[in-house]
């Protein structure tokens, strides 16, 4: 007789399956339990920077690096080319204006200067020669013209007298039309004679304005030589330093080359470059410190501001105003505070590593009791080498990690543990 077997519940596969599915669901609950709150990250405080939010003066500033360079300088240069045949100073000496500095030969140059010279003196001597026949051709018209006064005044005084006598029937008809005729002829005369006496002179004058005007042309050009060859002897334009001095015995020189520098040195400026970032907020008269070990603060001046912008840089002069650092020299580098704003009152946020990943828009902040740090959303503003000026977010004595979060990616909290 048939046996009916009884099939069974638990069997080994169902129990399998059954615990696979209890054991993802678990693994799903447990990750959405631990998911759901705040990430957290162990940390070691001695590796973070703590920085504690202090209310103090804030001044917008940028650090820049300035060269210091003479006030003036002024570059020589050779208006004429030459031999150098003698130097008068060495490198680095300190000359008085007009001192001579080097000699330089030209003989092309004195040769012409010679040339021109004697052109000169030979012009001068034909309109002298000139002159002299014009003033002799004057004396005589006017020695004619005496001698046309006296012969008018004679025929005047003959007209007069027949006149009266042929009224009294004393003298003829023809005797009388005699002095008329004779009056009349030296009265034209004596009239053409005055004309070209005035026209004489007003010629002579404008021969005479002439030669003065081509002699003084002729001096002038005569005087441009004989500078042309005083320049050859290359003196200090100005007191000052002589500096980069390029000139050797026996070398020559061409025109407009460059033979040295000389440096004023009654004060100096310092010139740097500044980001092109800024160049809408860099103006004449802004300005500046320079601050030294021993805590001083020198102030500058912006003087002058170049548009030319090169490797996006421009460059900016400046100038100390009262005392200047004792002991700085040509080409010496300093450390300068360009300044854009005056001190205020504000909330002062240590700069740090923090911003690279944040870019201010929120910091860990510090629990009071020091164990945990989580983040909190901040607003800062200008800021110098210093600090950010912190517009809210904060309070003073809020402690922050300012160091980097380069590796915290997407934690909300630190656990401050050793």
């Amino acid at each position: 007789m048939d046996r009916k077997i009884e099939k069974k519940t638990w069997n080994t596969k169902r129990v399998l399956t059954i615990g696979g599915i209890t054991a993802l669901i678990l693994l799903i609950t447990g990750s959405i339990y631990f998911t759901s709150g705040k990430s957290k990250l162990d940390v070691d405080p001695e590796r973070l920077t703590i920085s504690e939010i202090k209310k103090g003066p804030f001044q917008e500033f940028i650090p820049i690096n300035g060269v210091v360079m003479p006030i003036t300088t002024i570059m020589l240069d050779a208006a004429d080319g030459g031999k150098v045949e003698e130097r008068y100073v060495e490198d680095g000496a300190i000359i008085k204006k007009g001192q001579p500095i080097l000699r330089l030969s030209n003989p092309d140059l004195q040769l012409v200067l010679a040339n021109q010279e004697t052109g000169v003196y030979g012009q001068q001597t034909q309109m002298q020669i000139a002159q002299n026949n014009a003033l002799s051709n004057t004396v005589s018209k006017l020695q004619n013209m005496a001698d046309v006064e006296s012969a008018f005044k004679e025929a005047e005084r003959v007209y007069n007298l027949d006149k009266e006598l042929y009224k009294q029937k004393a003298i003829g008809l023809q005797e009388w039309q005699q002095a008329v005729n004779t009056y009349q002829y030296n009265l034209n005369k004596r009239d053409l004679e005055r004309k070209i006496l005035k026209q004489d002179t007003l010629i002579v004058k404008q021969q005479d304005q002439q030669a003065k005007e081509q002699i003084a042309q002729w001096k002038a050009a005569l005087q441009m030589m004989r500078d042309k060859v005083t320049n050859l002897t290359i003196r200090a334009p100005i007191d000052g330093q002589l500096t980069a001095l390029d000139a050797e015995v026996g070398q020559t020189k061409h025109a407009g080359d460059k033979i040295g520098e000389l440096d004023v040195t009654t004060g100096f400026k310092v010139r740097a470059n500044v980001d092109e970032h800024y160049s809408n907020r860099v103006f004449t008269g802004l300005t500046a410190y320079y601050p030294t070990d021993d805590g001083k603060n020198y102030k500058l001046t912006v003087k002058k501001v170049f548009v030319q912008i090169v490797n996006g840089q421009f460059q900016v002069d400046m100038e100390f105003v009262g005392a200047v650092p004792k002991g700085i020299r040509k080409g010496q580098t300093l450390q300068i505070k360009l300044v854009f704003s005056d001190e205020v009152p504000a909330l002062l946020l240590p700069k740090g590593g923090f911003y690279q990943q944040t870019a201010g828009n929120w910091i860990f902040k510090l629990s009071e009791d020091g164990k945990t740090a989580y983040k909190t959303d901040i607003q800062v503003g200008r800021y110098n080498t210093d600090n950010y000026e912190l517009l809210k977010g904060l309070k003073a004595g809020d402690r922050v990690i300012t160091s980097s979060y380069e590796t915290y990616g997407d934690i909300q909290e630190l656990i401050l543990k050793k």
